[in-house]
């Protein structure tokens, strides 16, 4: 297909400013928006922590805080106090701008806090103990004030070591890798193990302090000759801590091929320290983390139920941690024996599932393990170490993200080893084989008969999992002592849940950022209203319970949740092609990042951020072909051949990234400024053309809503960041909404033909309805209600207004305005919030009216729905729980989306 004259480009804008004179309108232009929360301006923003009890034993948190327009300059300073008016240390940089030029986005590093803070426009407090970098030698050598690392510059070592004072708490801290290469079924199958080190390609320092300091390590794991699976870590340092945070992320770039027992199975990914020792072993202590805040609490050498008693301050001071008195005030009895007392070297807890864990020791490699417990699920916190100084250690999300693993080797001897298992060495090795042969679909007709029966659309060899990625974090604590048991459970705490400071939401309505007026507080002030906002909780608080209910857990699963419910099993539709994990579809994403910016609530933020970190690793490919991609629902988050944009879509990100300025979804959001060159790599509409279609750099086809959407989300972000390639990003942003506005038929027109040196869309010589129920259902109108915010534009937004108008009218209607009428469309009342979009952003009383109407009476949820859950136990179904057969997670992002802006636009104009 030859690309369009662009001699066309002022006759279809001629074309398009006629129709926009004779578009139709859906009566009198009398709808007002719904009352607006008070513009936040520069007054003082109240932080406060996600959850009880502040920062806590964590080394630090960063928050992002929106402004309004025009209200700070660039180079505007902040300060922070307490609640006593007491000033805090803060380090703050700019997120994002405002077209303008002022801040939009700002974001701030604390080290300390334990309730509310106050952020104001001021000139900020130094922290006592400053954070500090020095690069100037062999090592990058960073000091909080408390404790100092030496984090090398080449080389399988990343961090050198780890000081407090002159005291030397940890050193070699590396990175480990177990690969199997042959992973065979039956019980005669001969298992060996290669083990591969983590080998350092680039070290960034990211920020140097005073406050925060961020070093990058990039590298890949090394044996020989080979050099596979990328690693990209960060590690983070806060003034005056005594810990510091590692946020570990892994590209797989492996061979798995399907049927094929050889291979590049995972058979463990770790991180390792060494901890030198330098106590007595009866000194010496090991804390392993059970239930809740639960721990394990030894000695190497332990004194306690002897046959004979050292004496009960004795036997309680070890307990407690506590350095010991001269043995020669002891009993003798137990003195003389001591060298016949078992020094305990090794501890293993393996978490192989979200449902228990299992922990072991023995004395020295070589001897028996002998059981110490199990319980559900573990906090995944350990600490070695002794009266003299000793490393705590956390792994986030470890029972969530089973199969894991903590391992000590040789605390009897002058260096314990220590290892955080992200993938347990003891589980079965990662198998990411595609799940099946294909079943003959090798031509395009026979997958598309599949997908008509399992709705997978399978083609070969694109069920690959080369480029998914997995991020993990990580705490560390260079202690003194041994922590006492209050302190451990500070720390152990921290790994379980990560204290985060928030904005509050009257800052982020106020601010009018990712859509202005698209959310407002929750409000209850109607029975109507009432009756929304209790349906919004039940949907919330179902999926919640169905991630537990169903175990919706796992090292690549953990953070997703299924497409569709089966109701003769009373199961989600787990091993049925398009209908298993949802990866995305329909954004539930967004449904939760809003429901979250309403609402300030900590349980919906941990969702929405544990889809986030999902989504935007594990259903995208970020190496190879696909770099930039990701791939439609299905029975493996890899597993559909549909490789598309929507998925990959930087909207998803946008609202983690700016809340908590995470560097690592940043990374992701600006390897997709790009993502128009995928459209080279592959057509996604491949196998449904019916003209004669061929990659152009020229005239490639791309489609104003699912494509475009995602393109321009990553465009509009690395603007407003001020990236690497923000103007060309800028120039891409407005180019492709001018062009699109040009269409004959603006949005309705369905897809241009796309020039990847203009960044321009040909101006096609007809209309051409074109129109998808999917179009504007992966934040579409999300985007375009901040684009017309940031853009004066008057054509784009009619050509957008156009577009909401008519998606919900009749046939005939749509017939009048374009000649034909958009088919047989679905997902009206997902669609009801652009009716009120556009019924506010142009007056249009009708189509206000139409929004509620298309909310309460087309498809959808409906009031009459049952809003409750059934009880099912066994037989019926595998754990006894609930289900609500009526719900679908298409149905469940729409009405949460359409509910909460349908509110905040139109909830004073409630039927």
């Amino acid at each position: 297909m030859s690309p369009i004259p662009r001699r066309s480009l002022l006759k279809a804008a001629a074309v398009a400013g006629a129709a926009a004179q004779f578009s139709w309108a859906l009566g009198s232009r009398d709808a007002t928006a719904a009352p607006r929360a008070e513009n936040a301006g520069a007054d003082p923003v109240t932080l406060d922590w996600l959850e009880d009890g502040g920062l806590g034993a964590a080394p630090g948190s960063t928050v992002g805080v929106p402004w309004p327009k025009g209200v700070h300059r660039d180079d505007q300073t902040f300060a922070l106090t307490d609640a006593d008016g007491r000033a805090v240390p803060v380090q703050s940089w700019p997120l994002a701008h405002w077209p303008d030029g002022s801040l939009k986005w700002t974001a701030h590093a604390v080290n300390s806090g334990t309730g509310k803070l106050t952020l104001t426009a001021g000139t900020p407090a130094a922290p006592e103990k400053k954070v500090t970098v020095d690069t100037r030698g062999g090592t990058i050598d960073i000091s909080t004030g408390v404790i100092t690392a030496k984090i090398a510059k080449s080389g399988a070592t990343l961090v050198k070591s780890v000081t407090r004072g002159s005291t030397e708490i940890a050193r070699n801290g590396r990175l480990v890798l177990l690969r199997q290469p042959e992973f065979e079924d039956g019980d005669q199958s001969t298992v060996r193990t290669e083990r591969f080190d983590g080998t350092i390609d680039e070290v960034t320092v990211e920020q140097a302090g005073p406050v925060r300091a961020v070093v990058r390590v990039d590298g890949t794991h090394r044996k020989g000759r080979r050099s596979w699976l990328p690693f990209s870590i960060r590690l983070y340092f806060y003034a005056g801590a005594d810990s510091f945070r590692m946020v570990h992320t892994i590209t797989y770039d492996g061979t798995q091929e399907p049927g094929r027992a050889s291979g590049d199975f995972i058979r463990g990914i770790g991180v390792r320290f060494t901890v030198p020792l330098r106590d007595e072993s009866y000194d010496r202590h090991i804390r392993i983390g059970g239930d809740d805040t639960g721990l394990l609490r030894e000695a190497v050498k332990g004194i306690t139920g002897l046959r004979r008693d050292p004496g009960a301050a004795v036997q309680a001071a070890q307990f407690a941690g506590e350095k010991l008195p001269d043995p020669a005030t002891w009993d003798q009895r137990v003195t003389t024996r001591l060298q016949y007392i078992p020094e305990w070297g090794d501890y293993t807890l393996s978490q192989l599932s979200a449902d228990g864990f299992a922990l072991r020791k023995r004395t020295k490699k070589g001897y028996g393990w002998i059981g110490a417990g199990g319980g559900r699920r573990a906090s995944g916190f350990g600490y070695v170490g002794g009266v003299s100084g000793g490393l705590s250690f956390g792994l986030r999300d470890f029972w969530e993200k089973h199969p894991a693993q903590l391992d000590i080797r040789d605390a009897h001897t002058d260096a314990a080893e220590i290892t955080l298992w992200l993938w347990s060495p003891e589980a079965q090795p990662m198998d990411l084989r595609f799940y099946h042969d294909g079943m003959g679909q090798d031509t395009f007709p026979e997958q598309l008969e599949g997908l008509n029966i399992t709705y997978e659309d399978y083609e070969p060899e694109f069920g690959t999992p080369y480029g998914i990625a997995r991020t993990s974090e990580l705490l560390f604590w260079a202690n003194e002592s041994t922590p006492s048991a209050e302190e451990l459970a500070r720390q152990v705490e921290a790994v379980r849940v990560l204290p985060q400071l928030a904005a509050p939401p009257k800052q982020l309505i106020g601010a009018k950022v990712f859509g202005p007026g698209l959310f407002s507080a929750p409000d209850r002030s109607t029975p109507a209203k009432a009756k929304i906002e209790d349906h919004l909780d039940f949907l919330f608080t179902y999926y919640k319970d169905q991630v537990e209910m169903r175990r919706w857990y796992g090292f690549w699963d953990y953070g997703d949740i299924m497409h569709t419910y089966d109701t003769v099993r009373h199961q989600w539709r787990y091993d049925i092609g398009g209908y298993a994990w949802d990866n995305s579809e329909l954004s539930p994403d967004l449904w939760l990042w809003y429901a979250y910016l309403r609402s300030g609530r900590a349980d919906i933020f941990r969702f929405a951020e544990a889809m986030t970190r999902h989504t935007g690793e594990v259903d995208v490919y970020h190496l190879g072909k696909w770099a930039g991609l990701g791939t439609r629902h299905g029975v493996q988050h890899w597993a559909d051949s549909a490789k598309q944009q929507r998925i990959a879509n930087t909207t998803y990100r946008r609202y983690y990234y700016f809340l908590t300025a995470d560097e690592r979804v940043g990374d992701l959001m600006h390897a997709n400024v790009d993502s128009d060159e995928t459209f080279l790599a592959l057509d996604p509409l491949r196998k449904i053309r019916t003209e004669p279609y061929t990659p152009d750099r020229h005239a490639l086809s791309i489609g104003f809503g699912t494509d475009w959407s995602g393109l321009v989300s990553a465009w509009l972000t690395e603007w407003e960041r001020r990236g690497p390639k923000w103007e060309k990003a800028k120039a891409r942003v407005l180019s492709t909404m001018e062009t699109i506005a040009a269409q004959p038929n603006g949005f309705v027109q369905g897809s241009g033909l796309y020039d990847l040196d203009t960044g321009k869309f040909a101006i096609a010589e007809e209309p051409v309805v074109g129109v998808s129920h999917l179009s504007a259902v992966f934040g579409l109108n999300e985007l375009c209600a901040e684009l017309i915010d940031l853009v004066d534009m008057p054509a784009f937004e009619e050509a957008y207004y156009d577009y909401c108008r008519y998606f919900n009218a009749s046939k005939t209607e749509q017939a009048a305005r374009y000649g034909s009428n958009f088919g047989s469309l679905i997902l009206f009342q997902g669609h009801s919030r652009l009716d009120a979009y556009a019924a506010v952003q142009t007056g249009d009383g009708e189509l206000a009216d139409r929004a509620w109407d298309k909310f309460y009476n087309s498809d959808g949820y409906k009031e009459s729905a049952p809003w409750q859950t059934e009880k099912v136990t066994g037989p019926t179904a595998l754990v006894a729980g609930s289900e609500a057969t009526w719900v679908s997670t298409n149905d469940t992002a729409l009405y949460g989306l359409a509910a909460i802006e349908n509110l905040a636009l139109l909830g004073h104009r409630m039927p």
